[in-house]
């Protein structure tokens, strides 16, 4: 047993010296090849650095035009598109008062209510009328009866469905005296009736072609104002900081700001409404900021406070295009200078037939700063019955002149003319505004220049409502509004002239039977053709007496300080008509694949 261990003790020594051997070996043949291949050749570096470098510079070149090369490509798959969220914030001269439509008036409650609340009807972005809450409408023969049918599954902010019921309490509401609604008159002698849960009746008293015009309105939930009374409807807190309605968009908030009134500032704040019968707004919220004065709303705008400023007459001095978008709606409506046909000068209808000839509309136009079409007759282009044969007389100074004269009047004192010692001078009244200005200092120094003396009285808004019920003027610089249909009764039937009348709209208060009989016969037939041969009298007899002078169709200016998506200028009937497709409206975009 000792003679094994001696044995194996010396074979291990053998063994761990030969191991020795053989580590001390490939160390020395590592260093030896390490100071060969590698220090060794350190030395010839330097001699090569510029073509590592070279070679670096190649390498981080390909890396960089590749990544360049990528985002290149990325745009044949990628663009900017707009997307939802975000919050629009819209700024509006007025106070919030009211937003129910069986009493919304002004441009503040107007606004609102039309964005909470929907209708039987609507227009689209051409101004065509189409349903809205309403699938379709049937008229039989007669043109007095009208069935209207709703939309299936229609609910209202509150989950709540709507039914034909809704319907007939909005209008019966309206109807109602006690209820002391603005659109009484427009629905007297009508009745309407539930005749199933999505259908409505309307009966009128006689054929009315432009009725279904008339079903724009907002229309009310009878589930929650049912139980009031008509006295109670205007008072209620549904008007004003409850509204429940089908629009587009829901009631949120109301934040009123300062102490001083005539500085006084209120904040709308609306949330999108995702049951919406068109589909829910792209919008995150829908704010609308509410001011005194156009300075303040202006002041607002340039701290972008608000990001859109409704309802100026012109563009802000000093905006820059970099920093707003300019929108030029234009207005189914005619900007005219109505001449008091019972009074004073104006009363010869040589004297009104001169005046136009005397107006040269071109240069007025062009002098707007913005473009629009000009008016030459109460219709509108493209409307039934419209018919160039029946324009106003063109711009012909010669011929003014020699109207006048061939009328009797001869030159007097400071170039004015006179007849029988009376100077041909009249007062003209208009809302004291930069554009008005612009366009009667042109017509006066038009006017002039045959002889005629026109002075220009400018009020504000409020003073010329006044003027405009009490008919206090000799000529009135004004904008009334048409509409899709040609239905004009209302501003030149001699029903309309008299004091005793709601609104007394003619401001010409210009009478003609001739007229009167045409206007009574194309308001009542629905085919277009025959409107328009029923229209031909009244438009002879206006064309004959030349109660106005038609000017050009006004705009509703919209200045936003960003591209809208959406959002585009087109005709419109009022103002709130930029909201037709407002649960399309985007502010936001980003890159997408398509």
């Amino acid at each position: 047993m000792m003679i094994f261990n001696r044995l194996t003790r010396l074979r291990l020594r053998r063994l761990l010296r030969l191991r020795r051997r053989q580590v001390e070996s490939a160390t020395q043949q590592v260093g030896t090849n390490l100071e060969k291949s590698f220090f060794g050749r350190l030395e010839h570096l330097l001699g090569v650095r510029r073509f590592v470098i070279g070679w670096l510079l190649l390498v981080a070149l390909m890396i960089g035009s590749s990544f360049s090369q990528m985002l290149a490509l990325s745009g044949y798959y990628q663009e900017m598109k707009p997307i939802a969220g975000g919050t629009y914030s819209e700024g509006i001269i007025g106070t919030y008062s009211n937003a129910s439509p069986l009493f919304a008036t002004g441009s503040v409650d107007t606004a609102v209510s039309k964005l909470i609340f929907s209708g039987l009807m609507t227009y689209d972005n051409n101004n065509k009328l189409v349903g809205d809450l309403a699938k379709d409408y049937t008229v039989d023969v007669t043109g007095k009866h009208y069935i209207v049918t709703l939309r299936p599954n229609l609910v209202w902010q509150d989950g709540q469905p709507v039914t034909a019921d809704d319907i007939a309490f909005t209008y019966k509401s309206i109807q109602n005296p006690d209820t002391n609604s603005p659109l009484l008159t427009s629905w007297q002698g009508v009745t309407v009736t539930a005749t199933g849960k999505l259908t409505v009746k309307f009966d009128l008293p006689s054929p009315l072609a432009a009725f279904p015009y008339s079903l724009t309105n907002g229309i009310v939930p009878k589930h929650l104002l049912g139980q009031l009374s008509a006295r109670q409807l205007r008072s209620a807190d549904f008007n004003t900081v409850k509204p429940v309605g089908t629009g587009p968009f829901v009631w949120s908030a109301i934040q009123v700001s300062g102490n001083d009134p005539a500085k006084l500032t209120s904040l709308i704040a609306l949330k999108p409404f995702a049951g919406y019968h068109r589909g829910a707004p792209k919008l995150d919220s829908f704010v609308v900021r509410t001011y005194k004065t156009d300075d303040q709303m202006i002041a607002a705008f340039k701290d972008r406070d608000i990001m859109a400023m409704a309802g100026l007459n012109d563009v802000p001095v000093g905006l820059k295009e970099a920093d707003a978008n300019i929108y030029n709606f234009s207005l189914t409506a005619e900007r005219m200078v109505f001449f008091k046909t019972t009074s004073g000068v104006l009363a010869d209808t040589q004297v009104r037939q001169a005046l136009i000839k005397g107006a040269n509309i071109g240069e007025i136009i062009n002098n707007l700063g913005y473009s629009t079409k000009s008016v030459r007759e109460p219709l509108l282009a493209g409307q039934p019955g419209y018919d160039k044969s029946y324009w106003e007389s063109s711009f012909d100074e010669p011929a003014a002149a020699a109207q006048l004269a061939g009328d009797g009047w001869v030159a007097g004192k400071d170039g004015v003319l006179e007849k029988a010692g009376q100077p041909l001078t009249f007062t003209i009244y208009a809302e004291d505004t930069s554009e008005n200005h612009k366009v009667l200092g042109l017509l006066d120094k038009q006017w002039r220049r045959i002889g005629v003396r026109a002075r220009a009285v400018f009020q504000s808004a409020a003073d010329l409502q006044a003027t405009l019920g009490s008919h206090s003027y000799d000529a009135l610089l004004y904008g009334i509004s048409i509409g899709d249909d040609p239905d004009v009764f209302v501003y030149w039937s001699s029903s309309q002239a008299d004091v005793r009348s709601n609104q007394r709209l003619n401001f010409s208060e210009w009478k003609s039977d001739k007229a009167d009989t045409s206007l009574e016969a194309g308001r009542t037939r629905s085919d277009p053709a025959l409107r328009a041969v029923k229209y031909k009298p009244f438009l002879e007899a206006w064309q004959a007496d030349a109660p106005a002078l038609g000017l050009y169709q006004p705009r509703f200016l919209y200045v936003t300080s960003r591209s809208v998506g959406g959002l585009n200028a087109h005709t419109i009937n009022n103002e709130i008509g930029r909201y037709n497709n407002v649960f399309n409206w985007t502010i936001r975009e980003a890159r997408v694949t398509d």
